[in-house]
């Protein structure tokens, strides 16, 4: 069965949003990259979901959504599985948070962060304690250490919007019959079949020694990882599916996809350790149709 990309039918956003801040999030995009979505498609897959923008753009009837980030995948399916008890425990994690002074919400954060990181990634208590630290950590960014250890510092926002219940209500109602995974890109995509749309959205070939941020993990996404992604978007292509892929505007991205059509969107980027290196620029999007 081959369903009409919704947003061919309406021009009203889905209800749905992001949950977390998310590096590379591409809810600035969605007005570029909405045109370039096929126009019909099967079954949806992404198996670098982060903070979902496109997938909540397009709410499909029938998807597969997959990380690699445990807590993350996890979250997605408490949200969708249990949505009131993730609300309950987020209401008494805000007021204990917002009711502290500046000192005291630090320590908040810092003891909360403790708590985060002895739980093994599996547990379903992390899941509030996840949403809570990356909407008052630093620049809503999430990272790990090599031992899998979240290291984001306190992030000082004064008014930080932890708990948007009427958006985790919606989230679960999008979720309500999507498969939801936690498995390497490969396995991700493995039942991707013709009229199939597979969109991938990795961590980013740096485009300088200093703005590589690829910890979302304890291990990071190197050149090597970037072949085998090509390989697979090549193995998709010659089954059928419709593939799509985002990433930077760099020479060795522009090679490895040298085949392909190729087409550059202007996007924000705000994660770097120089702020001179902060702004706008290109990055490329490759496609197989």
């Amino acid at each position: 069965m081959v369903i009409k990309s919704p947003h061919m039918e309406s021009a009203k956003p889905a209800r749905a949003r992001p949950f977390v801040k998310w590096a590379g999030g591409k809810g600035q995009l969605l007005k570029q990259l909405h045109p370039l979505f096929p126009k019909k498609f099967s079954t949806y897959y992404e198996p670098f979901l982060g903070g979902g923008a496109v997938f909540f753009s397009l709410s499909p009837k029938k998807a597969i959504i997959n990380d690699i980030n445990v807590t993350l995948a996890n979250t997605y399916r408490q949200i969708r599985s249990d949505v009131d008890s993730l609300i309950e425990e987020l209401k008494k994690i805000e007021k204990k948070f917002l009711s502290a002074g500046e000192d005291g919400r630090r320590e908040f954060y810092y003891k909360i962060r403790d708590r985060y990181n002895s739980l093994p990634p599996e547990d379903l208590k992390r899941c509030s304690l996840f949403i809570f630290l990356n909407r008052t950590g630093f620049n809503g960014m999430y990272r790990e250490n090599s031992s899998g250890k979240m290291n984001i510092p306190f992030g000082r926002n004064k008014n930080p919007k932890i708990l948007n219940e009427e958006n985790l209500r919606a989230i679960a109602e999008t979720l309500h019959d999507i498969e939801i995974s936690s498995n390497p890109f490969e396995k991700a995509v493995s039942r991707a079949k013709k009229d199939d749309f597979v969109y991938f959205d990795p961590p980013y070939d740096p485009i300088s020694s200093t703005s590589s941020f690829t910890a979302y993990t304890g291990s990071s996404f190197a050149q090597e990882d970037q072949i085998r992604l090509r390989d697979l978007f090549v193995k998709l292509d010659k089954k059928g599916v419709f593939v799509m892929l985002s990433n930077s505007s760099t020479p060795f991205i522009k090679n490895l996809y040298k085949n392909y059509r190729q087409v550059k969107v202007r996007a924000s980027r705000m994660i770097n350790s120089k702020t001179a290196d902060r702004g706008e620029i290109d990055e490329l999007v490759v496609l197989n149709y």
